[in-house]
């Protein structure tokens, strides 16, 4: 029997080999190790694409994941690298088998469904997730982004937001990251699409800093009509407004 105990004193047990919640977030000692040397490298062959030399920490990762819930699945990850994200959705007790990770990089594919065997891992570009027919309907609880927003094109950042939020339920949410003094999504993306966008916190225990962001539906989405799709993404056009925005 092992006993755990938090600041204020208050104990509680849990069986041999059973991990707490900050455990569960760590990778192994040498796992750690090649994750940072992977991300290096990914960020030398394509600065833009990955936008960071190491992988995020444990405190975003926790703040990313603080509002979901295990019964929030399926729930659908971009860009989860080696998966730090990852690790902290099955902390907060999301099943293995309810994510579905979303990696363009091919160097990363490997690993996340060696670490991740339950997963439904899928190579391919965020910005065809409208193309992708990932599920029926809106079942999806959540959507968590490690992606780097602000290296993308509007008509890009627009694709993924649309795609992302034709599978997110009634009340879900898309949560996003970034380096930024500011919602990495611009006001005139989230307007188009009928979006709101709040702060959810920031930590400075992070290399660079970061803070998150929550972005959710302000009206319908039915209420957006697509105009075209050229190539891989998506350009849109916004009905008229009939709401009041409530931001």
């Amino acid at each position: 029997m092992v006993w755990n105990c938090n600041g204020d004193g208050k104990c509680r047990a849990r069986g041999a080999g059973q991990l707490s919640a900050d455990e569960a977030l760590l990778p192994p000692p040498d796992a750690a190790v090649s994750d940072f040397l992977y991300f290096l490298r990914s960020w030398i062959s394509n600065p833009l694409r990955v936008a960071a030399i190491a992988p995020s920490g444990d405190s975003l990762a926790k703040l990313m994941t603080q509002e979901i819930a295990p019964m929030d699945g399926p729930i659908i990850e971009l860009g989860p690298g080696t998966g730090v994200f990852t690790r902290a959705l099955l902390a907060r007790g999301v099943s293995e088998s309810d994510l579905t990770l979303i990696e363009c990089g091919t160097e990363f594919i490997p690993g996340l469904k060696r670490r991740f065997p339950k997963a439904r891992v899928l190579q391919m570009d965020a910005g065809r997730l409208h193309h992708g027919h990932l599920f029926e309907g809106q079942p999806v609880g959540a959507v968590v982004s490690g992606l780097p927003i602000l290296s993308m094109s509007p008509r890009k950042v627009t694709a993924i937001l649309l795609g992302a939020f034709t599978y997110l339920r009634p009340g879900a949410a898309f949560y996003q990251f970034t380096y930024g003094p500011r919602c990495p999504v611009p006001r005139p993306i989230l307007d188009r699409l009928g979006l709101k966008a709040a702060h959810v916190g920031g930590t400075m225990r992070n290399l660079p800093p970061a803070a998150v962001y929550k972005i959710s539906r302000r009206r319908p989405l039915d209420n957006v009509r697509s105009v075209r799709i050229p190539g891989n993404e998506a350009s849109f056009e916004a009905l008229p407004a009939r709401w009041d925005s409530d931001d």
